[in-house]
């Protein structure tokens, strides 16, 4: 297939499968709206200069290396997997997983004595290079989904991404080494990311995602206090840079609003109190351009 050569359409690859939903919902964050066409493989775009196809991660991955999309989301696992060149725009750090070795414990207590001499996994550059590392005399049987089930019968061991191991335990197998970990991320073939017509573009697409992924981490704290205990206040309150404040009506005191980490929230909500803050009021934000 020849490379994307259309200078004034930006050819997008929106993920299939267990990643499509947390991407589209980054896009309508972002104000960009996803519209399914006649066909559920060709949706359309909000945005304009975008042609939209739906593939499966890893022919994402694949598209981007040869030139053929542009632009698209897909696992860093399989870009590792695959060996592809292409450009890593965001992190979004969405649907993170593990690549991980787990097996049997009866497994696991012999596999440097050359117990493990068969490895299940749709990873297979990943699993021959990490057996190699490990000094094991084992091989790789190429699964096609479903790989917790091999073991014990098929294969000694699993090399499969997990998001919290719940599925590996319940087949009775034990993780004991991490590979690599994982999350969605936007990447660019390296043929756009060097074009001086659709780089600007894809960059203005990262800029709006980013902006969403920063709202999601903080909530705007607006807080009343009075001039006595403001420097106080502030000195409790995190934020971006500088607060914003404000005089309240008839200057009787002033209004201060910060966007804050939301992990912090337990323990800046009570500090502000302490230090004279009232009327504390936590929203949450849209999109934060930084």
């Amino acid at each position: 297939m020849a490379p994307a050569t259309d200078e004034s359409t930006i050819q997008l690859a929106l993920p299939k499968g267990h990643m499509q939903t947390a991407v589209l919902k980054l896009l309508a964050g972002a104000g960009i709206e996803v519209r399914a066409g006649a066909r559920d493989y060709r949706p359309t775009l909000s945005l304009p200069g975008y042609s939209v196809k739906m593939l499966r991660p890893q022919n994402i991955v694949e598209m981007l290396h040869i030139g053929s999309r542009d632009v698209g989301f897909a696992g860093a696992d399989w870009v590792a997997e695959l060996g592809a060149e292409i450009v890593e725009l965001l992190d979004t750090g969405l649907d993170p997983v593990s690549i991980v070795a787990a097996a049997p414990p009866s497994i696991i207590a012999t596999a440097d004595q050359g117990g493990l001499r068969l490895v299940a996994s749709e990873y297979e550059r990943l699993t021959t290079r990490w057996i190699a590392k490990r000094g094991y005399k084992a091989r790789v049987l190429r699964s096609y989904g479903a790989t917790e089930v091999f073991p014990p019968e098929d294969a000694d061991c699993v090399v499969d991404n997990t998001a919290t191991g719940d599925t590996l335990r319940a087949n009775g197998l034990e993780i004991f080494d991490e590979l690599m970990t994982s999350s969605t991320r936007l990447y660019a073939s390296k043929q756009a990311f060097a074009s001086a017509t659709k780089r600007p573009e894809m960059e203005k697409l990262t800029l709006l995602l980013r902006s969403v992924l920063e709202a999601r981490r903080r909530v705007m704290v607006e807080v009343n206090v009075s001039g006595a205990d403001l420097d106080k206040v502030i000195a409790v309150l995190p934020c971006m840079r500088e607060p914003t404040v404000s005089h309240l009506h008839k200057e009787t005191g002033y209004a201060v609003k910060a966007a804050v980490p939301r992990e912090l929230l337990a323990t800046v909500i009570p500090e502000i109190r302490a230090q004279g803050g009232t009327d504390i009021v936590v929203s949450e934000l849209a999109q934060i351009v930084v």
